[in-house]
């Protein structure tokens, strides 16, 4: 078995609050997050394949399709926008990095072709990062 990863960097906006929650608890449960107006991270996004190498390319995928389908189906979507407000598959969830990282898997998890999703790590900065491999029941190692 061989992993294949691809880095990707975006730029994006968010606030971190839950409208379930009073002004008070927004504050205390997500800091500085929390601003009103919202805060910036620039985000390295790496997706990793696993897969059998194919004897007639020598590649599990090839890695510029990787990253066509991440840009089309995630950069372009999420790169220098507000993830509150400017991205449709993020509204009505709390856009902390755990959740975006449920949502990307399940967007691009169904479209890779060769080989399989096998870990997204997102980073919003170098020191805070998440990383997903799916959800439990659709897990094989």
């Amino acid at each position: 078995m061989i992993y294949i990863t691809r880095k990707l960097e975006f730029c994006a906006s968010h606030r971190l609050y839950n409208p379930n929650f009073s002004d008070e608890k927004n504050a205390e449960t997500f800091g500085l997050c929390n601003n009103p107006n919202g805060h910036g991270h620039n985000y390295v996004l790496e997706v990793t394949v696993r897969g059998e190498v194919d004897p007639d390319t020598g590649m599990v995928l090839d890695l510029k399709a990787l990253k066509h389908l991440i840009t089309t189906e995630i950069i372009d979507q999420v790169d220098h926008k507000n993830l509150n407000i400017d991205v449709g598959f993020l509204q009505g969830i709390i856009p902390t990095a755990e959740n975006i990282a449920i949502k990307f898997w399940d967007i691009i998890e169904p479209k890779i072709e060769n080989g399989t999703l096998h870990k997204l790590k997102l980073y919003e900065s170098e020191r805070n990062f998440v990383t997903y491999k799916g959800s439990a029941h659709a897990r094989v190692d």
